[in-house]
């Protein structure tokens, strides 16, 4: 399952959310909007995917 890739993307601001949900994005390597990182599909990262589900696109499941 590790060796699988997710591509996810920023697609709403991290303005005025909460400070555990703008860390997740940071944990997932996202500076920026519309900024698209690869990450690996692992349960540290999917847990951090949902944590912020409404601020992300998530390409690449399978």
């Amino acid at each position: 399952m590790s060796d699988k890739m997710l591509k996810v993307t920023l697609v709403r601001s991290m303005n005025g959310r909460l400070k555990n949900h703008k860390a997740c994005v940071r944990g997932l390597g996202i500076r920026r909007m519309h900024q698209t990182v690869e990450v690996r599909d692992t349960p540290e990262n999917r847990g951090m995917i949902n944590k912020a589900y409404y601020m992300l696109r998530v390409e690449g499941e399978g």
